[in-house]
């Protein structure tokens, strides 16, 4: 995102917002890009305003740019894409954050001359003024299109009403709520009541899982400084459904475990709280600037693993140890975490799903290759379409006869023939999927009977 023309110094949470919308919409970039690059330079309280601002409006967006294509007499030029996203930000302040209007309408069109965008504010003034005239009339009407008001892109509806015929309304629906901010207790420092009675102590309400023993949601999200501790190790933020990923691979004393696609590291980390006894901790990316974030995670948890660079589909990284145990959370689409990435809706096309199964299908192969007889492979997504993840095992299965399902229990999870499935807002968790398979010391035979 090139912010050349424009100076950061002065920017307001509105003008900033507007930058990182349309990084996305119109440059195809992700917000976790966009968004601390315009507002690197704010106040806190500013910055959480973008935020808020900029993840509402890619949550709601198919609506809002209804509602804007009503409004605009005509749209804006390509290059004033900041315009548009100004545009659809005070829509979405107007329509859902509790704040004065006069506020929200105000701040909105000055930051047309934070942009130096100063022709627009007459237009941007005009269009929000009038959307709060007939808001009642606008937003109650029929949408116009099933995309508006799924605010999703019909391929994601298509796959999910193919894969969750019953479920998939309140996926959609999910995926438009806020996530919660949920924290995984390191029980290596202190207890999860321990760590309850410090957050009380704050006036941080918190609630312990009933399903996690690891796992506490708070009912606000602050910033991580606030939370004591956290410099420390003794708390990480991670939501409940990949806290799963350590307590299902279950490692034990002095085992040689691979933790294969393991950026940002949340994983890694918990995988040596959980067991500090390991043998030998292989976190391995491709990436190796994700890879210095594993790092970093683990210094602040005082754990260390061994660190490699390499493509988990390859053996080129690899010493030819074999591994007791392997977790592959492997790289899919993410449509299980839509709501704590709206702009996945925008940048996920329907032709990368084939080239994602592709890559599991190596992953898979590959590491299975490294595992010892007797050992342990946990698949994990955070996706929620069959072909990444049931159907994935199934075909999986088909072309290892050394390869069989364990079972996992999991509340609040669907069983599916091969692994279980996490939708999003289940007991509060994102959408992940797992399964378990434990290599055979012997192989099947044709008809699936183990051959003695």
């Amino acid at each position: 995102m090139n912010n050349s023309s424009t100076s950061t110094n002065n920017w307001t949470a509105r003008a900033a917002a507007a930058k990182a919308i349309s990084g996305v919409l119109n440059h195809h970039h992700s917000l976790s890009m966009t968004l601390p690059q315009a507002t690197h330079n704010l106040e806190p309280s500013e910055r959480a305003l973008a935020q808020e601002i900029s993840y509402g409006v890619l949550r709601h967006v198919y609506e809002l740019e209804g509602l804007a294509k009503q409004l605009l007499k005509k749209p804006f030029k390509k290059k004033d894409g900041d315009l548009h996203a100004l545009v659809l930000s005070g829509l979405y302040q107007l329509h859902y954050m509790r704040m004065p209007d006069h506020a929200a309408l105000s701040e909105t069109v000055n930051a047309a001359t934070t942009l130096r965008r100063e022709w627009a504010a007459g237009v941007i003034n005009a269009v929000l003024r009038r959307f709060q005239r007939e808001s009642e009339a606008l937003t109650s009407a029929p949408k116009r299109t099933l995309v508006e008001k799924n605010n999703h892109p019909d391929w994601i509806v298509q796959k999910l009403r193919q894969g969750w015929p019953e479920q998939w309304r309140s996926v959609l629906e999910a995926n438009l709520q806020r996530p919660p901010m949920t924290l995984r207790v390191n029980l290596q420092q202190q207890t999860r009541e321990a760590v309850l009675e410090q957050l009380a102590s704050e006036g941080i309400e918190a609630t312990p899982s009933a399903i996690t023993p690891t796992a506490i949601t708070l009912s606000k999200g602050v910033p991580v400084a606030m939370l004591p501790g956290f410099d420390q190790g003794a708390l990480s933020v991670q939501d409940e459904a990949p806290q799963q990923s350590a307590r299902l691979l279950d490692p034990q004393p002095g085992e040689h475990i691979l933790d294969a696609c393991a950026a940002p590291g949340g994983k890694t980390a918990h995988l040596l709280e959980q067991q500090p006894k390991l043998g030998k901790l292989v976190a391995l990316d491709s990436d190796s600037e994700r890879l210095q974030r594993v790092e970093e995670n683990l210094q602040r948890i005082g754990l260390s693993a061994t660190l490699a660079s390499g493509d988990a589909a390859k053996q080129g990284w690899w010493d030819g140890a074999l591994f007791d145990r392997i977790l592959v959370d492997a790289p899919c689409s993410a449509t299980g975490v839509i709501r704590r990435n709206p702009d996945i809706k925008l940048l996920r096309r329907k032709g990368d799903i084939a080239k994602l199964v592709e890559t599991q299908v190596a992953i898979l192969d590959n590491c299975w290759s490294m595992l010892k007889p007797g050992g342990t492979l946990l698949y994990a997504t955070c996706s929620i379409f069959p072909d990444e993840n049931e159907e994935q095992i199934e075909s999986f299965l088909t072309r290892h006869n050394d390869a069989s399902v364990e079972p996992i229990e999991l509340e609040a999870a669907i069983a599916t023939p091969s692994g279980v499935q996490l939708l999003p807002g289940s007991a509060g968790m994102d959408g992940f999927y797992y399964a378990k398979l434990r290599k055979t010391d012997s192989k099947r035979g044709e008809s699936g009977e183990t051959k003695g």
